[in-house]
């Protein structure tokens, strides 16, 4: 009976049986430590220079094919997979029975010799072999033919909560967050060759702050204090330029209790920098050309979406937010109050309900906007009313912030000032936003007077960004949900069937 036909419990029992005969040949399945000295994939693709060479190679065996006294198997590691052929007048007779002992998924270490067959793949015939790590529980049944994958293991619920099967079935989402690590890294390179200098800000903080977002909170036992998850690094980063650290930036998971969908995750990765005596204009440039450099550097210059391409190797547009509103709706909202918009945002099936001024703004710019932003866009010049860390505009409008959000593909990536330094001024946004907040706001700003008096002492003009690390890894890679470019991304938890 093949383990197809038997149920998950047979199969363990199955496989634990197995794995005391292994004990029984006087072999411990589990060793210490193996040394591969090989890769399947230098093998493969240098294979003049491995041809009849020894190797040793070690990975999981995916496949398995019994012909009497011959067995073909792959194995998989890191790089690819690597057929073997392991022949009884090869290994010995007793060595053979151990192997008849292994399955699919169980790891094995191969000594052999480089070969082809008669069909051209590139083969291990092996001379040795050793048990690395017996499994237990099958892995999921994924039908192969001819080197094509017919029934793989997609179901994506399954995917997420088991990403190590995820990883090992779908060899091809492994690429993913290897693409992931490299933007990561270039993104470091990119700003430690400019003089920035990454630092670490606290997780738990006594107050949350940086952004208008719900937060996670907690409790210190030892301290008997209500703690929150960081929402943002703004106000901590700021503290640094205040002391004297001109260019600094942090690459953490900051955390929103909020909604889920494709693009939200409520564990996510930020970039955000700052830089002394910038302002939003340095930014514009300097994320600009960050996102070209990361596109650059994996050989991503050009992506096709739905039916426009997106080429980063163009300059980025840059439109007013207000421009973009009234070309929207149709008419100049830009001196429009709470009530007017609230008008328009009915007539466009927008919905209203307890929603303010800035978070009509929003809504509007969600809905009607945002969607059609597919080339790189800077939208600049924000309400002050929803920007309360922005300074305000050098034009004089006393409605108006320099700010700007950046859109790629109808989705936000960066969000960016010229920090808000006046010490007056920011007092005043902040009670202006608790005062949203007794009105039922849950996402508004809260007073946080340790960063007050950190202004008072004196902060120097100030450029600060931020970037969001999965988004842009969803947009450089084609992919459609931020949970395919989180290794553990957030699931509810699973029934007990």
């Amino acid at each position: 009976m093949t383990e197809s036909n038997k149920s998950l419990n047979q199969i363990i029992k199955f496989r634990l049986d197995k794995l005391n005969k292994v004990y029984d040949y006087g072999v411990d399945p589990y060793p210490q430590k193996f040394e591969p000295k090989q890769n399947n994939k230098e093998i493969v693709c240098d294979f003049i220079n491995f041809e009849n060479k020894a190797v040793t190679i070690a990975g999981r065996i995916m496949s398995m094919r019994t012909m009497g006294s011959a067995s073909f198997f792959t194995i998989q590691d890191h790089e690819g997979r690597m057929q073997v052929f392991l022949k009884k007048d090869n290994v010995g007779e007793k060595k053979y029975d151990l192997f008849k002992l292994l399955d699919i998924g169980d790891f094995i270490g191969i000594d052999g010799l480089v070969f082809k067959t008669k069909v051209g793949e590139v083969t291990v015939r092996a001379n040795d072999f050793t048990i690395l790590s017996k499994s237990i529980r099958p892995l999921p049944v994924v039908k192969e033919k001819d080197g094509q994958i017919y029934d793989a293991f997609n179901n994506k619920e399954q995917r997420y909560r088991k990403r190590y099967l995820d990883l090992i079935i779908n060899p091809e989402v492994k690429e993913i967050f290897v693409k992931r690590s490299l933007i990561i890294k270039t993104i470091r390179d990119f700003l430690d060759s400019r003089n920035f200098l990454e630092v670490e800000t606290p997780v738990l903080q006594p107050l949350y702050g940086g952004a208008n977002a719900r937060p996670f909170i907690t409790h210190h036992n030892a301290l008997n204090q209500k703690l929150f998850l960081r929402i943002a690094d703004e106000l901590y980063l700021k503290r640094l330029i205040i002391g004297g650290f001109e260019r600094v930036y942090e690459i953490s998971k900051d955390f929103r209790n909020e909604g889920m969908d494709r693009n939200h995750n409520p564990e996510f990765t930020m970039l955000e920098f700052y830089w002394a005596y910038a302002d939003y204009e340095d930014n514009m440039l300097i994320v600009e050309e960050m996102i070209k450099e990361v596109a650059k550097k994996i050989a991503i210059e050009k992506i096709k979406w739905g039916k426009s391409l997106i080429d980063f190797t163009k300059p980025f547009n840059k439109r007013p937010i207000m421009q973009l509103l009234s070309e929207s709706v149709g008419e100049d909202i830009s001196q429009k109050d709470e009530s007017s918009l609230k008008k328009i945002c009915l007539s466009k099936n927008i919905n209203t309900e307890n929603k303010n001024y800035g978070q009509l703004i929003d809504e509007m710019m969600s809905e009607l906007v945002e969607p059609n932003l597919i080339e790189p866009t800077f939208v600049i010049d924000y309400p002050k009313a929803i920007s309360p860390l922005a300074k305000k505009h050098r034009n004089n409008d006393p409605d108006l912030v320099e700010r700007f959000e950046l859109f790629i593909g109808g989705a936000e990536f960066a969000n960016a000032f010229s920090e808000l330094n006046d010490p007056v001024d920011q007092r005043a946004r902040f009670e202006s936003q608790e005062k949203l907040s007794q009105f039922g706001d849950e996402e508004a700003h809260p007073i946080d007077e340790d960063f007050l008096q950190a202004v008072e002492h004196g902060m120097p003009p100030t450029g600060g960004v931020g970037i969001g690390i999965d988004r842009l890894v969803m947009l450089l890679t084609g992919s459609t949900n931020i949970k395919d470019v989180i290794l553990f991304p957030a699931m509810r938890t699973e029934e007990k069937k």
